[in-house]
């Protein structure tokens, strides 16, 4: 069962949308394009899940 977590390879800042992009198979840029459009929301919750989520070391 996969989780949820910040990347330790794909990382701008925190791993945050490297980890949503290895968690539902997408592309990181395409997830971080995602995040740009919707900067107002997608603000808070980048740094709710930057805050609240481990960082995946197994690979």
């Amino acid at each position: 069962m996969k989780k949820l977590m910040k990347s330790s390879r794909d990382k701008a800042l925190f791993g945050v949308c490297g980890g949503i992009a290895e968690f539902f198979g997408l592309s990181p840029f395409i997830v971080r394009i995602i995040f740009i459009f919707t900067t107002p929301v997608s603000f808070w919750i980048y740094l709710f899940l930057a805050s609240s989520l481990k960082e995946n070391r197994s690979l």
